[in-house]
């Protein structure tokens, strides 16, 4: 949980982002299952759900409150009352949730909406900050880096459906130990897309690590050298030396193969509102639309939303 009221430090509410993701193991990005807690109190604005958009809402709010402390400061028509800003993480699955029943003000998801999730907010507000891509991440003390830096789709299949356990059975110039897998929790944000892109409906091995935040996983990849995983661009983009990113089918994921479409495992970042935004929280949305906002989606890592 971050409460970003009056005077904070970044590196507070980055800690109280982390430790919400360990604590509550971020929901797993799933519904029916969330442990985060709710607002215990009043609030300006309520903002829960994808633990990989919660840090740049946080800083975000941060600097919003740094820059106004006040209300009035952000528009004399508003009160002269303190901003007080509640960030909660739980999963994508939790940001929807939670934003259709109202617990939350705006929702935190990374995932493409279906028709039917978006009906849901017809009359309130979907607004997309920036994209992320997944990208296939290995250790950088992993010989593959150099070995076989680019994988095929059936590759990427065969290793995550458990097909191929070792590396050596990928290239034989690759060692014979076994392969660590890891994923984000089945049924989440993340999950679904690579899902979509990669793996089309075969299940993922059941032997694979269930890692419950795009964070955690992105440590299980840099504490061990056998393990491939699926992680976020801007964790990968904040620790160049410890986690390399692979080709796939040929297309690495730079920002210009992103921004073309070609390379595929890639998602929006969105803030969803169900009923239209009232003038504090306008203001906000508003804010983190600016290029103060959309700085911020860059300098973590992600690529902005065009302007």
């Amino acid at each position: 949980m971050i409460v970003v009221r009056g005077k904070t430090w970044l590196s507070i509410l980055l800690i109280s982002v982390l430790a919400l993701c360990l604590l509550s193991g971020c929901a797993g990005d799933k519904q029916g299952s969330e442990t985060t807690p709710v607002p215990t109190e009043k609030a300006s604005i309520k903002i829960g759900g994808s633990s990989t958009l919660a840090p740049i809402i946080a800083k975000c709010a941060d600097n919003f409150t740094e820059e106004f402390k006040t209300w009035n400061k952000v528009d004399s028509s508003l009160p002269d009352e303190p901003i007080v800003i509640f960030v909660s993480t739980g999963g994508s699955g939790f940001g929807l949730k939670s934003a259709v029943d109202g617990t939350f003000d705006f929702g935190m998801v990374t995932k493409d909406l279906k028709d039917e999730e978006k009906a849901q907010f017809a009359n309130g507000s979907i607004t997309q900050l920036g994209s992320d891509v997944l990208d296939i991440g290995v250790n950088a003390a992993n010989p593959i880096a150099k070995v076989k830096p680019n994988l095929t789709t059936e590759e990427l299949v065969a290793i995550f459906s458990g097909k191929v356990k070792t590396w050596k059975e990928l290239d034989p110039a690759l060692p014979d130990r076994p392969i660590v897998v890891a994923v984000r929790d089945l049924g989440g944000g993340a999950s679904e897309v690579f899902d979509k892109a990669i793996m089309k409906g075969t299940p993922i091995s059941p032997e694979a690590l269930q890692i419950p935040s795009m964070g955690a996983l992105g440590g299980k990849i840099m504490d061990n050298a056998d393990t491939i995983g699926y992680v976020s661009s801007g964790l990968v983009n904040q620790n160049p030396d410890k986690i390399i990113p692979l080709s796939v089918d040929g297309i690495a994921p730079t920002l210009e193969n992103i921004n073309s479409g070609k390379y595929k495992i890639g998602r929006p970042l969105l803030l969803l509102s169900k009923e239209k935004p009232d003038a504090k929280q306008q203001k906000f949305l508003d804010y983190l639309q600016s290029d103060k906002g959309l700085k911020v989606v860059e300098d973590l890592g992600y690529i902005p939303v065009a302007r």
